[in-house]
């Protein structure tokens, strides 16, 4: 059971480890010390060529134990590794992995108050994992998760029911589509926010954490730093993009079908933007907060950089009074589609409690009614809604846990509940009382670690695993 295991996991931690040679390239270029990069490439890439060599084989196809176990295992090694050049440059152990591992699951949560003073390698470093974790949710939650039946991701596959349903053909198969489109947006970005006035270093970091949507910046202040409507409207269609799924992107692409964009899960997506956008600028007007003009790009921004777990921060919207607030957590919690790079619960399933909720409130005056659950034109079956059902529990339990957990280590409710909420969608903005996250203890910001990687991975994935059932022969 565990040698494809170890093998894809020891793969992917080389990935990891010749990745760590892009800033260590940087540090070369400008004469600094380029060491810590190249020792931490030499370690984790040691790591991954014998994992992989001593348990080398072919692999036609995993079981769903085999799996769940690759998920959790690989993601947790190579957020692990990926603190490595943290370390190495000084950080204490707890804080280099908390940066780990929000790079990797793409949260953005920094625990440098002042980032402005880190070395250009370190900020380099921080986006491309950022560019590596992006990647790897994508083709997780558009190959893996569908396998695996998690929080009624089945409906997801019927959108890529030309795939064979064999993980491991299924994932080549994917990544390559997966690949280029995610190639293809970076690039984009860059150019547009090169043109706009950032610096070719600025534009490249960016481009990686918007289509990442993990909203991590090389500035204290984030995107506010720039003052530049310009700037903010590009990143508003590049998170956009970044939250509707790859493979749906490249197929109108390659079809030409540009009317797919009204329906499924990305139709209901737009549809729900503007009338987030519309309340959230109605409210900035009526407050008289800002003028129209300037209110729609606000209104705009903050809510396509919340609702697809971005992060991002053009303006201090949490200073714009107690229901904006309020709203600015319904954004987080909404997220993006499935098979994007967004975090959160994701609108595929919100339309499943939706549909399951217009039912329930129809049979319940009309019992002897037979409805069919369906969303657009897909019928959703029992298993489906059931676990989707099921990861909403899980969801909201786990972010009372994390919550009580967090609060236990001193943290006021406030803060604690902001914590986890961020780290658990993986928006990893501000926090709601004004408190920074270095300024948690160490068993705080282990355990936001750890809810990030849970939040990324589904809930389920994670939790299976503490099961005893799972271990039984």
């Amino acid at each position: 059971m565990w040698q494809p295991v170890l093998m894809i996991c020891g793969y992917f931690i080389s990935v990891l480890g010749i990745a760590m040679l892009i800033p260590a390239g940087l540090d070369l270029y400008y004469h600094n010390d380029w060491s810590i990069f190249v020792s931490a490439s030499v370690v984790a890439m040691s790591t991954g060529f014998s994992l992989f060599l001593s348990n080398r084989g072919k692999i036609q196809e995993l079981s769903i134990r085999q799996a769940y176990l690759l998920t959790a295992i690989s993601w947790s090694a190579v957020g692990g590794l990926a603190s490595l050049p943290f370390i190495f440059y000084g950080m204490n152990i707890t804080d280099a992995i908390f940066e780990g591992f929000s790079g990797i699951t793409t949260t953005g949560a920094g625990i440098v108050a002042d980032i402005e003073k880190l070395p250009q390698s370190i900020l380099l470093w921080r986006a491309v994992l950022n560019g590596l974790g992006g990647v790897g949710i994508v083709i997780f939650a558009t190959a893996l998760l569908p396998f695996l039946g998690i929080g009624g991701m089945q409906l997801f596959q019927r959108e890529n029911s030309d795939v064979n349903e064999k993980f491991m053909p299924k994932i080549s198969y994917m990544a390559k589509r997966i690949i280029l489109v995610y190639l293809t947006l970076i690039a984009l970005c860059f150019l547009a926010l090169k043109v706009s006035g950032m610096g070719w270093f600025d534009a490249f970091c960016h481009s990686l954490s918007t289509i990442s949507t993990s909203g991590t910046s090389t500035r204290n202040t984030s995107i506010a730093a720039y003052n530049s409507a310009a700037i903010e409207w590009i990143l508003i269609i590049f998170m956009f993009l970044g939250a509707c799924p790859l493979a749906f992107l490249y197929n109108i692409v390659i079809s030409h079908q540009f009317g797919q964009l009204r329906s499924g899960q990305v139709g209901a997506f737009i549809k729900i933007l503007m009338l987030y956008i519309i309340v959230m600028w109605g409210w900035l007007v009526f407050n008289h907060i800002y003028s129209p003009i300037e209110a729609l790009r606000q209104a705009a921004f903050t809510v396509v950089s919340l609702t697809s777990s971005t992060g991002y921060s053009a303006a201090t919207y949490l200073g714009w009074g107690a229901f904006a607030a309020t709203a600015a957590l319904v954004f987080t919690l909404t997220g993006g589609c499935s098979g994007s790079t967004s975090g959160s619960v994701k609108i595929l399933r919100w339309q499943v409690i939706i549909a399951m909720l217009k039912r329930a409130i129809i049979t319940t005056t009309q019992p002897n009614r037979l409805l069919p659950l369906k969303i657009g034109k897909i019928n959703v079956n029992y298993t489906a809604s059931s676990s989707v059902v099921i990861f909403f529990a899980a969801y909201f339990f786990s972010i009372a846990i994390l919550t009580l957990a967090v609060s236990i280590c001193g943290v006021d409710f406030l803060s604690a509940f902001s914590a986890v909420i961020n780290c658990i969608t993986n928006v990893g903005c501000s926090l709601i009382n004004g408190a920074s996250y270095e300024e948690f203890s160490s068993p705080v910001k282990l355990i936001l670690a750890f809810t990030m990687l849970l939040g990324r991975l589904e809930i389920m994935t994670v939790l299976v695993l503490l099961c005893k059932s799972f271990w039984q022969r």
